[in-house]
């Protein structure tokens, strides 16, 4: 509970992962990825109820010795690369209603998401009363100003590759774009139920700092989150 608001927390782990086999469970700094993201979660003191999502046997396993409940499989048809995170979400909901477990808010945590450290799902909730928000989602600055890039022809010429207004401008000049990062999704339950989305016209974005960021798809995103982890725990 936070201020009040009971609230669930959410941890969707498929098994399958066509990019980097069995992310979910790979050791990074050692211990299984989606272990981070328990920790974290269960260090922040606010869920009431921490749900894992998930229709891998040795995730759930895992899962339940780290702490978070797994009380069912995930059907196959939410198992697959198409299958919506959406979809995956209101089946999480449509449990815990029928099984009387009632909340205010939801917050998506992906366990992709290994650096957010607990002032982030903290300070996501924060911002949610602060603006009276119906939902936050977290962001950090992008790595590449977009402005910067754009599609080719087939003959690979760059005439237009550069809007001419910004060709001779310094980076710190270009507005600041933000991407979002995947690893905060807060939202009123009633909100989620009933837009099936996280966006709207009460949404607002909690800023999180790059380093913190790092989303993990591929094995170049495992070596960078490995080095950042490391430089946390030597400083």
């Amino acid at each position: 509970m936070y201020q009040g608001k009971t609230i669930l927390g959410f941890i969707p782990a498929r098994a399958g992962s066509k990019g980097v086999p069995g992310k979910n469970i790979r050791p990074l700094a050692g211990k299984p990825l989606i272990v981070h993201t328990i920790e974290t979660a269960k260090a922040s003191g606010i869920f009431d109820f921490l749900l894992v999502s998930t229709d891998g046997e040795e995730i759930a396993r895992i899962a339940r010795e780290a702490g978070a409940e797994v009380p069912f499989l995930r059907p196959a048809e939410l198992a697959t690369d198409t299958a919506r995170g959406v979809d995956v979400l209101h089946h999480a909901m449509a449990w815990c209603e029928e099984h009387g477990h009632l909340y205010d808010w939801v917050v998506v945590l992906q366990p992709t998401s290994p650096l957010r450290a607990v002032e982030d799902i903290l300070g996501a909730c924060r911002l949610m009363l602060e603006r009276n928000a119906r939902a936050v989602v977290s962001v950090c600055e992008v790595d590449h100003h977009p402005w910067w890039s754009n599609t080719l022809p087939e003959d690979l010429c760059m005439e237009n590759f550069i809007r001419p207004e910004i060709l001779n401008l310094n980076r710190q000049e270009l507005p600041v774009f933000y991407r979002v990062n995947g690893a905060v999704y807060l939202g009123e339950w009633d909100f989620i139920k009933s837009r099936r989305s996280f966006y709207g016209p009460h949404t607002y974005a909690y800023i999180m700092p790059r380093e913190r960021s790092v989303d993990i798809d591929s094995e170049i995103d495992f070596i960078l989150a490995e080095a950042l982890l490391k430089d946390l725990f030597e400083r």
